[in-house]
């Protein structure tokens, strides 16, 4: 290590809780007087601050672009740093309590909709089995959201599919998720002896925006089986409209399969599968975790029963 790399190492043990809060803040939150609310201080205490550590450091942290505030590249990588800090303090409290009290905490799993049914509730079942203390949260959402709260702190771990560039985070490959297509029970295309792929073109199609991984795969299914895009879309991200509209009306829905199986077999269900293959499976998904961090032991139970089922 260089002695200026030494001597900066020595100045950042220096830094104050509260001057670490403020730049885990201004890691989240957009500007100044935002990052100071977050932590309970005033905007002129957050400048002072910001302030102390730039001359402490010997560094150049923000820049003023107007009434707005830009962190320098050092003070972008100092943000970072300080919410990692911030949450691996959080972690370690919850894991200390758990060990001084010997009652098992909260976890909180996020998971996207196929894995959150097919996987992660199973493991939760056989987990409180075992462990009627542990308490679960749960947050279902697309990977996008699931691997921002992981890195913000806000999940211990999630099932989803992180960017190949997220250097925060880092995947173990559990599988794929195969889709298949859900209708409403007594749909015309379920009263005839055979079904084509042209003949699922005739109706309305439910499925999210063109930005979705979803909506991608099954367009590019489509386009590969040189077929024609649906003539009429409905675009939603909500699962509950999704089941709204199937009941309603002739729509179909590409699904998660562990989704539509999950509830076609339930006959008072509204929706079931239509007996066809499409082909259609999405990239699969990985158990996700943030990089350098250590689950507690009550996260790290439920995360190796969701493993266990995955055949991992």
């Amino acid at each position: 290590m260089s002695q200026t790399a030494l001597g900066l190492a020595g100045s950042l043990r220096q830094l104050k809780p509260s001057q670490l809060r403020l730049m885990a803040a201004l890691n989240e939150a957009e500007g100044l007087a935002r990052s100071a609310e977050r932590i309970g201080i005033s905007q002129p205490a957050a400048s002072r601050l910001l302030a102390e550590m730039e001359d402490l450091l010997g560094l150049r942290l923000h820049v003023r672009q107007g009434r707005s505030l830009r962190l320098t590249q050092a003070g972008e990588a100092l943000a970072r740093r300080a919410a990692r800090i911030q949450i691996e303090l959080t972690d370690a409290a919850r894991e200390v309590a758990e060990a001084a009290t010997g009652n098992a905490g909260t976890i909180r799993v996020g998971a996207v909709t196929g894995p959150a049914l097919s996987i992660v509730m199973p493991a939760i079942i056989e987990l409180q089995d075992s462990h009627p203390e542990i308490h679960v949260e749960v947050t279902v959402a697309t990977s996008v959201l699931l691997c921002d709260q992981l890195r913000s702190g806000s999940l211990d771990f999630v099932l989803a599919r992180p960017g190949p560039s997220d250097t925060m985070l880092e995947p173990r490959l559990i599988g794929d998720e195969p889709l298949s297509v859900a209708v409403r029970r007594g749909h015309p295309l379920l009263l005839r002896p055979e079904i084509h792929l042209g003949d699922l073109l005739d109706y309305d199609w439910i499925m999210g925006s063109d930005d979705t991984l979803l909506t991608q795969t099954v367009m590019a299914r489509l386009a590969e089986l040189r077929l024609p895009m649906p003539k009429r879309r409905i675009s939603t991200s909500s699962f509950l409209f999704t089941l709204a509209v199937l009941n309603q009306t002739d729509a179909i829905a590409p699904l998660a399969r562990p989704v539509v199986d999950s509830f076609s077999g339930n006959p008072s269900m509204p929706f079931v599968a239509l007996p066809i293959n499409l082909g259609l499976s999405v990239t699969p998904f990985s158990l996700v975790t943030r990089i350098g961090s250590k689950l507690t032991p009550s996260a790290q139970h439920l995360a190796d029963a969701i493993l266990a089922r995955a055949g991992n």
